[in-house]
């Protein structure tokens, strides 16, 4: 088992791989000056006050002051690069058309009458127009799941859409058409089988129309809460309605259907110091195996790639998907700038307690979930593709924010990387965790699905790992497996982007 990683000749930091103690020689001749903990950097030379830092070939940080060969390096000690110009960066130069061979190119999916992409699960999703309806519909949930869902053993969940928008809003700001847009595809969602049900409250700003459109606001399709003649009248019409909606769904039968057809994202949080090592390069594998075979990938997180965004420019197949994401990081960046900070504050307390001294550390290891794709498409966050193979999908890094934009984008499952560890999940599609250390898996052993801490130890490759991950992905993907997350109910709250204002 290896005691350190060092990722590139350039580099002149190494990470190790368990917590090492001062006077240990890491390397032949190199002494350790400082206990280092897990996932931590030592320098491997001298490195002069205002010198490079340098990780994966990359300049991370300027060192504030002087930093002995073998020492201890944290977030206190660089100060960070400038952020990469978004100006005439190349395209189309790094288009990689060698990608591993995919052991098999289908799965046991739910067609769609819509022709999109295929669904993984068959469920029912209620809609919701504005939080103040989600008491009551809560309620009818439970009872729905209680006493109506095991009559339709061909359903696997009821699923209500509930978020924090739709009224106390400036509904016609500029920027509102992205939380608008992201509840409207969330309610095309592939996994929903084109069965829409919407419960209304009745006076709030974000109408059944904007919604769902003219055409589908319809009795057959929503409920209107101050309709009802009081709370059993209010159940009784959703309960009813769902009957009648789980008695169509019932009827969708799964079929073997071309990787085409299916859609998977890819984000990460809880990040460490090995997430670039391990969990993510594996993960990029395996997204590389499913665009091979025809499937389409999506990579999300703008502050989390924007200190990478040459390379992935680098991978865009044309000038107008490099342009489309050259102004998706100036929006963000401006974003950012209104709210008087910028990229630098992403970093969690987690994330360098992990090993990560700053974004751009983090965003090296970010983008690896990517494989070595080439990108193309390039979407605002929660639009749906019209693409097939490598995505970028921009959304905010927050986990809670980027996973709704990712299922209204229309994925059928999520992998989720992380090195610290988090519960989060998705109701409305499987969520699967690959861990980037061991001893994260020991210590979640039934929460983490895949650990790709061997990567790090150096007892398997990121190939064997991806292969293991693609592999998962598509028993998950055909209803075969279900990971830890879904088995036990583990899901968020739908945290819906939302810039615009609110009144």
């Amino acid at each position: 088992m290896r005691n350190y990683v060092k990722l590139t000749d350039r580099d002149n930091v190494a990470v190790v791989t368990h917590d090492t103690t001062k006077g240990t020689e890491i390397m032949p001749g190199l002494v350790l000056l400082d206990d280092i903990p897990q996932a931590h950097k030592f320098a491997i030379q001298d490195i002069p006050k205002d010198g490079e830092i340098i990780r994966y070939g990359v300049v991370l940080g300027y060192a504030l002051n002087e930093i002995k060969r073998g020492s201890w390096i944290n977030e206190h000690m660089l100060r960070l690069p400038a952020s990469p110009s978004l100006d005439n960066m190349p395209f189309g130069v790094n288009i990689r058309k060698d990608l591993p061979e995919a052991p098999v190119k289908t799965f046991m999916g739910y067609k769609n009458p819509d022709g999109f992409y295929a669904g993984t699960r068959n469920i029912l999703g209620i809609q919701t127009t504005v939080q103040c309806v989600q008491g009551v519909l809560n309620v009818a949930v439970e009872k729905i799941k209680r006493e109506i869902l095991p009559k339709y053993p061909n359903v696997d969940d009821v699923v209500a859409i509930n978020h924090a928008y739709g009224c106390g809003v400036a509904i016609n700001a500029p920027d509102a058409k992205f939380p608008i847009r992201a509840l409207q595809n969330i309610a095309r969602h592939p996994n929903f089988g084109g069965q829409l049900m919407v419960v209304a409250l009745g006076c709030e700003k974000l109408t059944v129309e904007k919604l769902v459109g003219e055409e589908n606001n319809t009795p057959e399709n929503v409920i209107v809460l101050q309709d009802c003649k009081g709370f059993d009248a209010m159940i009784n019409a959703i309960t009813s309605m769902a009957e009648r909606k789980l008695k169509i769904l019932n009827e969708r039968k799964r079929e073997e259907l071309p990787l085409s057809d299916l859609l998977v994202g890819m984000q990460c949080g809880g990040s460490d110091a090995f997430s670039g090592v391990s969990a993510n390069p594996s993960a990029g594998y395996a997204a590389d195996m499913l665009v091979q075979a025809g499937a389409t990938v999506m990579f999300s997180e703008v502050t989390e790639v924007r200190d990478g965004v040459h390379f992935i420019a680098e991978r865009c197949v044309s000038a107008e998907v490099r342009d489309k994401l050259a102004d998706e990081m100036r929006w963000y960046d401006h974003y950012l700038a209104e709210g008087q900070v910028d990229r630098s504050a992403n970093p969690a307390p987690g994330n360098k307690k992990g090993g990560l001294s700053n974004i751009v550390e983090k965003a090296m290891g970010s983008i690896a979930k990517s494989g070595t794709s080439p990108i193309v498409e390039v979407l605002s966050p929660a639009e749906r593709p019209t693409k097939h193979g490598m995505i970028y999908a921009a959304t905010p890094a927050s986990d809670m924010v980027c996973g709704p934009c990712q299922l209204a984008s229309g994925i059928g499952l999520q992998v989720f990387m992380t090195g610290r560890g988090t519960p989060y999940g998705l109701a409305a599609a499987p969520v699967i965790k690959v861990c980037s250390r061991n001893e994260m898996k020991e210590q979640w052993q039934d929460v983490i699905d895949i650990s790709a801490g061997a990567v790090v130890t150096g007892e398997k490759t990121i190939q064997e790992v991806g292969t293991e991950l693609f592999n998962f992905i598509i028993d998950v993907a055909s209803g075969r497996k279900k990971p830890y997350t879904e088995q036990y109910g583990l899901h968020n709250f739908l945290c819906i982007f939302n810039p615009a204002p609110i009144t």
